[in-house]
């Protein structure tokens, strides 16, 4: 019996629903936490970003013109999906942070619950964070959420599926869509779920995932004056690079949600702030009837 030569795998990255090579044509090999070689993964550059963001705006205004009941149907087909891969996420978990086999199916599982419990918050958050204000005057007053638009996102480096989850949902469930910057050391999870959402009922450039070097890609999306916002969990403790992306962001005013001291526990209760960061309330007035 001849032995086989292994069919090496290079994930590509994940932009408007597709899955192209990179504009650099350049990959990086990704190791697991042994050192040993799984795959290789692209290198996204500054082109890749604005091919990004070119299809994240031409998603938002489909996406944000769903319903939220909707957006909330598919989320869940996104934990649906994620669930039936369910080997495949635990086998890339262990492989990228090196966790034993039971911690590895807890990580998915609370990966697959957060975006159920996201779903859940989809036709309930204007509801919750909306108003009907009071006025002295023969008016109503009316405050509702609306997303913010086009949001990047710096994922953890560390918890490389619960810790990406954690920032993708929240931002795509009120309506925005995402450029997302994966792990650069732990990509796997990243690449396999932009396989799960490529195959769910979640339009192509709602999410676009890019896998490469934050320090490379993010300075380019900060200025980038077509993102209205940029998530910064992912370069928590790295003071310095999360200083340059304020200042680079200020350009166009977008909103920021700051790098926190250290990367926090994602298996906490999340609460709203992730989901109340990249809305924007819009307050209508509108004559009583008389």
């Amino acid at each position: 019996m001849s032995n086989r030569i292994d069919v090496r795998k290079t994930y590509k990255l994940f932009i408007g629903g597709a899955f192209p090579r990179s504009e650099s044509g350049y990959s990086y090999v990704v190791d697991d936490h042994k050192g040993t070689f799984v795959a290789n993964a692209a290198l996204a550059s500054r082109k890749d970003a604005r091919d990004a963001v070119v299809a994240a705006r031409k998603a938002f205004g489909g996406w944000s013109g769903r319903t939220a009941y909707n957006r909330a149907q598919i989320l869940y087909r996104v934990a649906e999906v994620m669930e039936d891969r369910r080997p495949q996420f635990v086998q890339a978990v262990q492989q990228s942070e090196g966790l034993s086999a039971s911690r590895a199916e807890k990580v998915v599982d609370a990966a697959v619950d957060r975006l159920v419990w996201y779903a859940g918050w989809a036709d309930k958050l204007a509801q919750v964070v909306g108003n009907a204000n009071p006025v002295a005057g023969p008016f109503f007053n009316l405050s509702t959420p609306e997303p913010t638009g086009v949001v990047a996102v710096l994922a953890p480096e560390e918890s490389s599926l619960l810790g990406l989850v954690s920032v993708i949902a929240p931002v795509i469930v009120s309506g925005n869509t995402a450029v997302v910057v994966s792990s650069y050391s732990r990509p796997l999870p990243a690449v396999n779920l932009a396989e799960v959402l490529a195959t769910s009922d979640l339009p192509g450039g709602v999410v676009n995932i890019l896998t490469g070097r934050a320090a490379t890609i993010a300075p380019w999306l900060a200025s980038h004056m077509d993102v209205n916002a940029i998530d910064l969990t992912g370069i928590a403790g790295d003071a310095a690079l999360a200083a340059d992306l304020e200042v680079a962001a200020a350009d166009n005013l977008k909103r920021v949600r700051r790098a926190p001291a250290a990367e926090p526990d994602w298996s906490e209760d999340p609460g709203l702030e992730p989901m109340t960061s990249f809305l924007e309330i819009k307050t209508v007035w509108h004559p009583m009837g008389v």
